[in-house]
């Protein structure tokens, strides 16, 4: 199992180049099994759950190749098994993003309950209920959804859908079902991060009639059939994210390119108010920082709020800032695995139900921490880039699903870092 060896105390300089956004290529590669033409994705990161996806999605029949310049061509056009097993689906919650698309091309779908990381229970109940609102009959049973459309009716139908809560992937589900669906689809308290107007954009270009992307409030008039497209990925502002953060703990003078400043104004408020320099440029964002910043207290929401995805690694910058920070968590329940880690490297930190209170320590002692998932394994690799000696990063596979080449990239901004296989 690899790991990653850091030796702190480096600060960085330099430009990283931001990899298209995990969340954005999974649904997109998704979206590829509504239509039977050739559909080529642009900016696809090499990630683990993308990689996971390409599997699904090639056993279902799919033809897919990546080209040597990070694009995916995508061929559903002999797609003959529209079924996501166990065995390539417990690993990623993602895959759940197959059933919509399945259900809407061929009117039955049969997908595994996901897996994916430990951080609290994301309930497929939301998907399953707006699914049953345009017409479709899903039951559970041994571990897996098993959808189809009542006799005698080969389309789903369009529907007023409300979620309980705001779902991304939910959102994203029925957005890609309504897409083939009959008549108008309208999506209530649709969530909206940037990957679904990403998403709804790739899904224009296919044919698809969708206004108020971006919104809290999407109507789909859906079309009979979608044909291909070539669609750019958008960048990974979660990546973007904690590029910012690294800067801002360790000191330093990097251009995020491709980075979007737009997408991230909750998180760069903070940056601001902690004292880094953060500023959008032509092409991407320059973020800099020196001396010791101001510890930012923060509450986890919805977007356009502060992102939960960033909520550990904003938590390491904290625990090296000057003063007192309370970090509220409202998104899942079980995200403040990474504490026990960082208090392994020295820092103070104290967890009361929802609420993590950080005071500001100098500095951070290196030692061998474990990754729990993958934002917490970012935060541990930040608070590496700042202790004092070598800390050791375990578990790293867990960064390796969602971070494209972390410590490569990181070694060429001036980090002493290396993978141990």
């Amino acid at each position: 199992m690899d790991k990653l060896l850091i030796r702190g105390g480096q600060t960085l300089h330099g430009e990283v180049a931001i990899s298209g956004a995990k969340n954005a290529a999974l649904p997109e590669l998704c979206a590829c099994l509504l239509t039977a033409a050739p559909v080529t994705l642009r900016n696809v990161p090499r990630l683990q759950d993308v990689v996971t996806m390409q599997k699904l999605i090639r056993n279902m029949g799919v033809e897919v190749e990546r080209q040597d310049d990070g694009s995916v061509r995508v061929d559903a056009g002999g797609l003959n098994s529209p079924e996501a097993p166990y065995e390539l689906v417990k690993t990623m919650r993602a895959s759940v993003l197959a059933l919509g698309p399945l259900l809407a091309r061929f009117g039955e779908a049969t997908v595994s309950l996901p897996g994916g990381c430990a951080i609290g229970s994301r309930p497929v109940d939301q998907h399953i209920k707006g699914l049953q609102a345009m017409g479709a009959q899903i039951v559970v049973e041994h571990g897996y959804m098993i959808a189809k459309l009542p006799a005698g009716q080969s389309r789903l139908r369009g529907a007023r859908i409300a979620t309980d809560m705001v779902t991304v992937t939910g959102t994203e589900n029925f957005l890609m079902a309504a897409t083939l669906a009959e008549g108008e689809t309208v999506l209530e308290n649709a969530a909206q991060e940037p990957e679904i107007p990403d998403l709804a954009e790739m899904l224009i270009k296919m044919g698809a009639r969708i206004e108020g992307h971006g919104t809290s409030r999407i109507r789909i008039q859906g079309v009979e059939r979608l044909h291909g497209c070539v669609h750019q990925v958008v960048a990974d502002r979660i990546e973007t994210g904690t590029f910012l953060c690294a800067v801002a703990a360790a000191g330093g003078d990097v251009m995020l390119r491709h980075g979007r400043a737009d997408h991230l104004e909750a998180v760069i408020e903070k940056l601001r108010d902690a004292g880094a320099q953060v500023t959008a440029v032509d092409g991407g964002i320059r973020v800099q920082s020196s001396g010791r910043l101001k510890a930012q207290s923060f509450r986890t929401t919805e977007y356009p709020g502060f992102p939960t995805d960033m909520q550990a690694q904003f938590m390491t910058l904290n625990a090296v800032s000057s003063g007192t920070a309370k970090v509220t968590e409202t998104i899942f329940e079980n995200r403040f695995m990474h504490v026990n880690e960082l208090v392994r490297l020295g820092a103070n930190i104290q967890i009361d139900g929802k609420v993590a209170v950080v005071e500001g320590v100098e500095r951070l002692s290196g030692a061998t921490v474990m990754a729990t998932d993958l934002r917490a394994s970012a935060s541990l690799v930040i608070a590496g880039l700042v202790a004092d000696g070598e800390t050791l990063v375990d578990r790293i596979y867990h960064l390796d699903r969602g971070y494209d080449q972390m410590e490569t990239k990181l070694r060429g901004i001036g980090a002493d870092i290396e993978r141990l296989k």
